[in-house]
């Protein structure tokens, strides 16, 4: 099997995102959506990093485990929180002794939670900028950085938030990945302002299908996010009916996606929530088809 053609001669390229499993059931669920969601060719998978490296170990043996189960590059977050300078160094060198070549970098959440102020941490990165050019210093590292289409919650305003993330392109930053959004003109706003600002590297939009609603207005409520009308409509009664939430869960991130590449986005970011059903039946419906990935290592191999 290939790529659509009508989607493939467009160069429309994916990746997801996971979290380290909590224990073992989690566990094998991670892998058995990792072994599924391979089959679509993802250029890379990321995985998160919790506050001050609450989950180092954990983040750890997970970009370990899918740099050993699959062809895919693995990407591993990376946050300014609850570390100094010369301690978020001995990460990366960690990281990188496991093969890592890829980095999200971020500033993260304050140690207090949400809703805390955040304070750098005493001889440590300050933000997403500084840890993006720390990590440039230590290597020719890929960075991805993060953006938001409706602006971080701490951000004074657009332009401040902007600003932010063309400090993070200037420091070395490849790509940002965006906070998920739900509304299209929304991100296409975004991108023009972007654009205007002088920053000109991928902004790939982060796609969010719904497995709960209640939970993904939550989320929302927490990074500045909004959950539109429409949205709490489609899925507001139908949160407890499984199936009829998947299907229309589905359908209404498809036409997100669709939609996207009618306005010539290329790139697609998925958060995953290390479930890989949804995700699958979204890609499907966008006209995506799977790839035979053994085909394709051969293919790459012979090539080089």
């Amino acid at each position: 099997m290939t790529v659509n053609p009508t989607i493939g001669a467009k160069g429309v390229r994916l990746s997801f995102e996971f979290f380290p499993p909590k224990n073992a059931e989690m566990e094998g669920q991670l892998w058995e959506t990792l072994d599924d969601l391979c089959a679509w060719d993802p250029d890379f998978v990321s995985v998160t990093y919790g506050a001050g490296g609450s989950t180092r170990a954990p983040t750890l043996a997970t970009v370990k485990g899918i740099l050993q189960r699959s062809h895919l590059p693995a990407a591993s977050h990376l946050t300014c929180v609850g570390a100094t300078k010369d301690e978020t160094h001995a990460i990366v060198e960690e990281f990188h002794a496991a093969g890592i070549r890829h980095f999200v970098a971020l500033r993260g959440d304050p140690q207090g939670g949400i809703g805390t102020v955040y304070q750098p941490h005493p001889g440590g990165y300050a933000n997403a900028a500084e840890l993006t050019a720390g990590l440039k210093a230590l290597g020719d590292f890929e960075i991805s950085v993060s953006a938001y289409p409706e602006k971080h919650p701490e951000s004074a305003d657009v332009a401040a938030d902007i600003e932010m993330l063309k400090r993070k392109m200037d420091a070395g930053a490849t790509r940002a990945l965006t906070q998920f959004f739900f509304e299209n003109d929304q991100y296409e706003r975004y991108l023009e302002r972007v654009r205007a600002a002088g920053i000109t590297i991928p902004i790939v939009p982060g796609i969010l299908p719904i497995h709960n609603l209640a939970q993904v207005r939550k989320f929302a409520g927490m990074c500045g996010a909004s959950v539109p009308d429409y949205v709490i409509a489609r899925l507001g009664t139908i949160d407890d009916l499984p199936e009829e939430r998947f299907k229309a869960a589905s359908q209404l991130a498809a036409e997100q996606v669709r939609d996207l590449i009618h306005r010539g986005v290329s790139e697609f970011h998925f958060y995953t929530m290390n479930r890989s059903a949804l995700v699958d039946r979204v890609l499907e419906l966008s006209g995506f088809q799977r790839v035979e990935i053994e085909a394709r290592k051969a293919q790459n191999g012979a090539a080089a």
